[in-house]
């Protein structure tokens, strides 16, 4: 999605004191004789796999037998609710530039990338292994959000920038960044940023086209709205509002798509993902284009297929109450049912 870099809030950002005292209280809980318990953070098997979430991540929490939210006629109103739904992913070029994320892959262990960063104080500073051959959201020359992703399988881990410009051979700088553990439920500290707006990572909520050609995705989808509330709720740890306005769709919002929606006449790969808007729906994570989802450029796109996604608008959405979901307000791990 194409959107000025000064669209990015940074109205979320704590002040330093503060962020030092999380970490120091942190560490207390670490001290010998103290009572605190530390959230429990749910650690897959190290068995040479790397999916891009956990089985029981709110990814993959399935809510089409949730209740709407008492909000949600608000909230897609506000979204827009004469909006088309629209495919921010493909194969080609659009306006001469790719379009969708890229998801660079890599299987080796690479050695530690520099990458300095303008909003440093909610980053994560190091970590980052990306390869010489990672690729920016829209091509090199984007003057979009130029989000760059690696799913780095090695080590079971997503880097993910936002703003991201190449410095050198092994040297990046960006606006944000994020380093996630794809085998840890741990959430970012409340009131982080990452390389979206919500705090989230963005490799889970992107739909792939391996996933699609398999005719089925499982997990919930990125999805961006042209204003927010200033404020957030669970999974998200990040604001960027533009008003504190409760008919505002909140960062970290759940949309799906009606059960009554016929999907049944759709071409394969917009069906997969019309099926996976109704069971696991989409996650507010960015401001943006209304009612935009996103996938990754990908050339095995068939975008005639896509399309048809376009004939589906935002009244044909609704919010849904995904407070029973979760286990604790640090985790992205859903509760046992």
């Amino acid at each position: 999605m194409k959107r000025p870099a000064e669209l990015r809030s940074t109205s979320g950002i704590p002040a330093l004191a503060t962020v030092a005292a999380v970490v120091a209280m942190a560490a207390a809980c670490l001290m010998p004789g103290n009572t605190a318990t530390a959230t429990v953070v749910a650690v897959a098997p190290d068995d040479g796999s790397c999916e891009t979430s956990l089985a029981d991540s709110f990814w993959r929490a399935p809510v089409d037998r949730l209740p709407v939210h008492p909000s949600s006629a608000q909230y897609v109103s506000s979204i827009g609710s004469t909006e088309s739904l629209h495919p921010d992913f493909g194969s080609g070029l659009t306006e001469g530039e790719p379009f969708g994320i890229p998801i660079t892959v890599s299987d080796t262990k690479l050695p530690e990338t520099k990458v300095t960063l303008d909003i440093a104080e909610e980053s994560d500073t190091s970590g980052y292994r990306i390869p010489p051959n990672a690729k920016i959201e829209n091509g090199p020359a984007s003057t979009g959000d130029r989000h760059v992703v690696v799913w780095d399988r090695a080590l079971c881990k997503s880097y993910e920038l936002w703003n991201a410009r190449r410095q050198g051979d092994d040297a990046w700088h960006a606006g944000s960044g994020a380093v996630f553990d794809l085998r840890s439920h741990e959430l970012r500290p409340d009131g982080w940023t990452s390389a979206d707006a919500a705090g989230l990572a963005i490799l889970p909520g992107l739909v792939r086209y391996d996933e699609a050609a398999a005719g089925r995705i499982d997990h919930a989808i990125r999805i961006t709205v042209p204003r927010s509330d200033q404020s957030s709720v669970w999974p998200a740890r990040h604001q960027a509002g533009a008003a504190a306005d409760t008919s505002l769709p909140p960062m970290g919002l759940r949309l799906r798509l009606k059960s009554s929606v016929d999907t049944s006449q759709l071409a394969p790969q917009a069906k997969a993902v019309a099926d996976a808007l109704k069971k696991y729906g989409a996650i507010v994570a960015d401001n943006g284009s209304a009612w935009y989802i996103t996938g990754e450029e990908n050339a095995g796109w068939d975008n005639a297929q896509l399309d048809a996604l376009k004939g589906f608008k935002g009244s044909d959405f609704e919010a849904v109450d995904t407070s029973g979901l979760q286990q604790s307000p640090d985790s992205g791990a859903v509760a046992p049912k």
